[in-house]
């Protein structure tokens, strides 16, 4: 099971969570992966965490002030990026144009989609994962496996009809051992979730409590 930290604009400490995150993951079956800021990547990964990036822009090498260039995100320690979170929405032309650009960087990408039929849309594109997540649900501590659990099979269904090589993620609301497993059940092979972690006061014992019931 892939599980993917979120740290959004919080404000915790990026290094706390990796070292945690990595700690855990060392003990777990899962793969535990951590989404810091873009000005935190190098840091993150330097604590030998998967380190992800929150977003990559749409663009080449050139004059793109302000924006994310993929290479920079891989030369900084990311081996994936997230893509059309829904707090950082893109047009379906700027999804495919930054996964041609986390391509040639060699990044691993996740689209974010709301429903089945985003899903479904997204996953044409060609993405290595994509990850439903209804945004009214995002940082509600109500997952999606229990407030709707057919939006994540519709999800599931929709990828595979489309390209069974996509994996999907779900998100929102995710904050349990139990969510995730839940999420496993309805046929995810990922959760995204950010607050349940960057938030807690503890972060390892909060990682660890979403992982233990996968061993």
């Amino acid at each position: 099971m892939f599980v993917l930290v979120n740290l959004k604009a919080y404000p915790c400490d990026p290094t706390e969570v990796a070292r945690a995150a990595r700690d855990v993951n060392d003990d777990s079956s899962a793969t535990i992966a951590v989404a810091p800021q873009a000005a935190h990547l190098a840091a993150v990964a330097d604590t030998g965490v998967e380190t992800w990036a929150q977003h990559v822009s749409p663009v080449e090498h050139g004059s793109h002030t302000g924006s994310t260039l993929a290479e920079a995100a891989a030369d900084a320690g990311a081996v994936g990026t997230l893509l059309n979170h829904s707090e950082n929405r893109l047009k379906l032309a700027d999804i495919d144009a930054s996964l041609d650009a986390a391509d040639r960087a060699g990044l691993d990408a996740v689209v974010c989609a709301n429903n089945a039929e985003q899903v479904r849309a997204s996953a044409a594109l060609g993405p290595d994962a994509v990850a439903v997540e209804p945004p009214e649900l995002i940082g509600t501590g109500t997952p999606v496996s229990r407030a709707d659990p057919d939006i994540v099979t519709d999800a599931v269904a929709a990828a595979r009809s489309v390209d069974g090589d996509v994996e999907v993620y779900c998100g929102a609301g995710i904050s349990t051992g139990e969510d995730v497993v839940a999420g496993a059940e309805l046929g995810a092979s990922g959760v995204l979730l950010a607050s349940g972690v960057a938030k807690a006061d503890d972060p390892r014992a909060a990682l660890e409590n979403l992982v233990e019931p996968l061993d």
